[in-house]
């Protein structure tokens, strides 16, 4: 029924709850999945152009790191149930906006994704992730709970 499955993760436990879900879907239907991550760009409030640049590298060379550990992981897993898999890493300030459109980019007919990975003030904030994809997506989104 599915060709290519786009799962989104940002290393979270139930993210990668269901980035496991989405695999087995994934190996019983032979299909390919793509594991991306979105990285957020560097944020910070006044402080001397030097300091900036000094912070703004060292965040990127950490988020960098931390993404390709995190789909290095998953992608062991997904190559262990016979998945055929791809990662991804994406700098973008509108995380559910870059799901989408990687997903339409890469012809994709699934997302598969958890319900929430933030918790808390960042949550109520930033509001819901799946929910932005899910309002926003032209293919069929599978929210793992």
């Amino acid at each position: 029924m599915f060709r290519h499955i786009l799962v989104p993760t940002d290393g979270s436990k139930m993210a990668s709850q269901a980035a496991a879900q989405a695999m087995a879907l994934a190996a019983e239907m032979n299909a390919e999945i793509t594991l991306l991550a979105v990285a957020e760009p560097f944020r910070m409030l006044a402080i001397d152009s030097d300091e900036y640049r000094n912070q703004q590298q060292e965040h990127e060379r950490t988020a960098a790191s931390n993404c390709d550990a995190m789909l290095s992981r998953q992608k062991l897993r997904a190559s262990d149930k016979g998945v055929l898999c791809k990662t991804l890493v994406i700098k973008s300030n509108d995380i559910a906006k870059t799901i989408v459109d990687t997903a339409d980019s890469l012809d994709c007919d699934l997302i598969a994704m958890a319900t929430h990975g933030r918790s808390g003030l960042s949550s109520l904030l930033m509001g819901s992730v799946a929910n932005g994809v899910i309002a926003k997506a032209h293919i069929p989104v599978l929210v793992y709970r």
